[in-house]
């Protein structure tokens, strides 16, 4: 598995129990596990939840899913594959 994909598949196990539409920033971190500390790794890589959201533009809510979500910020991120 690719470190994308590794970084994917956590965001969307983070967001499991998450209620969609996530409408804003503030509720897409109130969905995380340990909210903006919420981590995702892979190797060398880490991501919290709060430089994930750093990545997001006010355009981007309601997120209707987690994978949508995932999706977003792995495209934005310069992950490698």
């Amino acid at each position: 598995m690719s470190v994308r994909e590794e970084i994917r598949s956590q965001i969307i196990g983070a967001l499991a129990g998450a209620s969609f539409p996530i409408n804003t920033p503030e509720e897409l971190l109130a969905a995380m596990p340990n909210g903006a500390d919420t981590k995702c790794e892979c190797g060398d890589v880490k991501v919290t939840a709060g430089e994930a959201g750093k990545l997001l533009k006010p355009d981007d809510f309601p997120f209707a899913s987690a994978e949508k979500v995932a999706d977003t910020i792995v495209s934005r991120a310069g992950l490698p594959d």
